[in-house]
């Protein structure tokens, strides 16, 4: 893993009517990495990550990604410059299939964002390269199927297959397992350690078994602020952290 960082935040605040709902984070993903944030229920672990994402204004606090300050740009800005959400709501089109669904997202990179009246040739170059994102995530058996027939865990397989096609410098996951049984539960985690080798990752994430087992270091949040940071043994062994989580639910406690 490398050193070098890709993302750092300092001083993140965010304050809505006098309530500050982040106050002070500062944040180091570290490139090549998996870094999760947890928090209990109310931390403020997605207003943090709307911040990083540009989908909220910071009240104050800088962000610097990639060596650039994106403190004040817009999403569809710091998307383009490789910062890239999945996982917040669905982003698949379920009357198109698989293949063309992932094959929109890699007309933004080819210069084509918006031209689904090309030509099937000129869009079809596209394909080999469509096929090997599905087959990174499971897929490219279903590459022709209609996204709207697939289960709900196999939808999240392609959100982020349709992730990857923008070509991320840094994926953010929101909840990528919520609302997933078991199985899915495990395949997705064994996707995501797959998927996020030679990239980096920045997830929230409830599930502290998925995070023990893929992530990297651990930011763990509470009433806005942060409250500890290292890795998943670091974090789970603090006294701090643990009493935090008093009154979650058992299977969310740190172990």
């Amino acid at each position: 893993m490398s050193t070098n960082l890709i993302l750092r935040a300092r001083g993140l605040t965010k304050q809505f009517a006098g309530f500050a709902a982040v106050q002070e984070i500062d944040l180091d993903i570290a490139e090549g990495s998996i870094h999760a944030l947890v928090g209990p229920n109310g931390a403020g672990k997605t207003t943090c990550f709307n911040l990083l994402t540009k989908f909220l204004e910071p009240s104050s606090g800088s962000i610097v990604f990639d060596g650039r300050d994106i403190t004040r740009m817009q999403p569809a800005q710091v998307a383009r410059l490789g910062l890239v959400r999945s996982f917040q709501i669905s982003a698949t089109f379920g009357h198109m299939s698989l293949l063309d669904n992932v094959r929109v997202g890699m007309q933004r990179a080819a210069g084509m964002a918006w031209q689904f009246w090309a030509s099937p040739a000129r869009l079809g170059r596209l394909d080999e390269r469509a096929r090997q994102y599905l087959e990174q995530v499971g897929l490219a058996d279903r590459a022709d199927q209609l996204a709207v027939n697939l289960p709900y865990g196999h939808k999240r397989a392609l959100e982020l297959a349709t992730t990857l096609a923008l070509e991320p410098r840094l994926m953010l996951l929101d909840e990528p397992t919520q609302g997933l049984g078991h199985e899915d539960v495990e395949r997705v985690t064994e996707l995501i350690a797959r998927v996020a080798k030679g990239r980096t990752v920045l997830m929230v994430e409830h599930n502290m078994s998925v995070i023990s087992r893929i992530c990297d270091r651990v930011t763990v949040m509470q009433r806005g602020r942060k409250l500890a940071e290292g890795s998943y043994a670091e974090v789970s062994a603090n006294p701090e952290v643990i009493s935090a989580y008093m009154g979650e639910a058992v299977e969310d406690l740190p172990a």
